[in-house]
């Protein structure tokens, strides 16, 4: 690691608009200035740090960290991109799915994020360096801002913690310029844990006005009560999820459509955009053709996730009678709201036009899997992505993308609590949130126990989060992907007139290997470091 290039430590130029705040910020940038001129006034050190918020983008579904662009949930059965010829958001995660092998230690795969991770991890570093040398401001000043970068530190390692297994830990500038083992998974915890703690003790509740939307206090417990999930540390979870609950604070928001969208009382962490920058391109991707934009529609949802909706009464619905051939269309308005808010289906209505999502449709058009080798603007599945679309930008060819990005949201916490209480023994307090999260779209609590319980939670879970880049890694933490998503296809619907055809979309099977549950440390990585190891199940 130490060979990783060096830069200065510089202000960031980007600008971004924190959550909850009418106005922007004065981020007027610096650049590339020297670690002592940052330290002569507090707005420098300011813009500096507000850096660091950057990353919420970065590894967002609306960024490329997170895997190299494409959603996660394409590496399960909930998600499709319809091209198979070679490109993000195209063929290459289609190729993954299929094909565990390609994750090597060369390769490292789309979803892995050392070098990444370490160079931000450099950066941090680097800050409190400087602010040991040349931090001349108040300790509760500098504590603000040294919880901010470490809350960010650790939001960095959580990314290579759920990817690997212990990893290198480097808590000072000068560790990076040595060569260094890696750590047990234990330490990577504990490191995650005490950055986490230290942002806890020492952010505030709340910021003055003109600084609304930095980290708070409740944002750093809301994602400790994540990150220990994956941690399996049930109790930290636990108590960090509590807190936030009872601190009411934060609620859920009457429609399930706004939950996502930010500057409500659900958001706790909340990146936003603006028109004339920062903003994104995440419309482009995946509207239908039919909105004017002729690369769109790269990615689909599935009949899988389609399925997992139960009914508004909280049944099931019987898809059996849809798989059969010459089926009807299915009765999509008997399902429960979540579903109408996350997919656009055939007879929903998306931007005042009623979709088809049918061969040779006007308002949505349908494509078989490998027809061609992009499907521009069409749809595999028979389905259209809604949820984090912005369906008022009407012009996508013309403007960007400015819907914001949130991070943690209140329903997130009420099902982390749900989850960590009944690993704990506390099944009444699981019941009870998860349930909260369930009669906010009106159905019915559920009242199981044991693994029905637990089955139940991950449906919960699979829904309410969906495409917020929950599903893969749950299911990578619970060790079920390589059960769920071996040997399976994922399905949609072919629509023709009034006949809907159920029919496989991927024409070969999914595989996951369990040996992906922990990414390789890079070959890079092991060249220029004569003290790390590589994994055993990796030699």
């Amino acid at each position: 690691m130490k060979k990783i290039f060096r830069t200065l430590l510089y202000v960031t130029t980007a600008v971004f608009f924190f959550s909850s705040c009418s106005d922007w910020l004065d981020l007027t940038p610096s650049d590339k200035l020297t670690d002592k001129v940052i330290w002569e006034d507090e707005s420098s050190v300011d813009l500096y740090v507000n850096g660091f918020y950057t990353y919420l983008s970065q590894y967002s579904p609306f960024g490329e960290a997170q895997a190299t662009g494409n959603l996660t949930e394409s590496f399960t059965n909930t998600f499709k991109y319809g091209s198979y010829a070679a490109g993000h958001r195209a063929g290459h995660p289609n190729n993954y799915v299929f094909d565990p092998n390609l994750i090597t230690s060369a390769s490292g795969g789309f979803y892995s994020v050392w070098s990444d991770a370490y160079n931000k991890i450099r950066r941090m570093n680097e800050f409190l360096h400087s602010m040991d040398q040349y931090g001349q401001f108040p300790e509760e000043v500098n504590k603000k801002w040294e919880a901010q970068v470490l809350f960010f530190r650790a939001f960095i390692y959580f990314q290579l913690a759920r990817r690997h297994d212990g990893v290198i830990l480097y808590t000072s500038i000068e560790e990076m310029e040595k060569d260094k083992g890696r750590s047990s998974s234990e330490a990577t915890w504990d490191l995650i844990e005490s950055d986490l703690d230290f942002a806890i003790a020492n952010l505030p509740e709340e910021w003055t006005e003109q600084e609304k939307g930095r980290l708070t206090k409740y944002a750093a417990l809301a994602f400790k009560s994540r990150a220990m999930l994956f941690a399996e540390r049930w109790q930290s979870a636990y108590d960090a999820a509590d807190a936030v609950v009872k601190s009411e604070k934060f609620d859920l928001v009457d429609d399930y459509a706004e939950a996502w969208k930010g500057s409500n009382e659900e958001t706790i962490l909340e990146f936003k955009y603006d028109e004339l920058g920062p903003n994104h391109s995440f419309d482009k991707y995946y509207v239908p053709l039919s909105d004017g934009y002729e690369f769109g529609g790269l990615g689909t949802p599935t009949q899988e996730m389609v399925e997992s909706y139960e009914k508004a009464d909280g049944t099931m619905m019987d898809w059996t009678p849809y798989h059969a051939t010459n089926a009807t269309r299915p009765p999509y308005e008997d399902l429960e709201p979540r579903f109408r808010a996350t997919v656009i289906y055939p007879g929903s209505t998306w931007k005042g036009n009623v979709m088809q999502n049918s061969v040779n449709g006007t308002y949505g058009t349908f494509m078989a899997y490998r027809e061609q080798p992009y499907s521009y603007g069409l749809t595999t599945t028979g389905y259209f992505l809604r949820k984090l679309m912005d369906e008022s930008l009407i012009d996508v060819n013309g403007k960007p993308s400015t819907q914001s990005w949130v991070e943690i949201r209140y329903a997130e916490v009420l099902l982390n609590k749900a989850e960590a209480a009944f690993r704990l023994n506390k099944m009444s307090e699981a019941r009870d949130a998860m349930n909260e999260v369930r009669a906010r779209v009106n159905l019915p609590a559920k009242n199981s126990s044991g693994n029905e319980w637990f089955n139940d939670y991950r449906n919960e879970r699979k829904v309410e989060m969906a495409y917020e880049g929950h599903l893969f890694w749950d299911m990578r933490r619970w060790e079920l992907a390589h059960i769920e998503y071996s040997n399976t296809r994922a399905h949609g619907f072919k629509i023709v007139g009034d006949n809907y055809e159920y029919i496989d979309v991927d024409y070969q099977d999914r595989e996951f290997s369990a040996k992906n549950y922990i990414l390789p440390i890079p070959d890079a990585e092991l060249a220029n470091n004569s003290l790390i190891e590589q994994y055993d199940s990796w030699k």
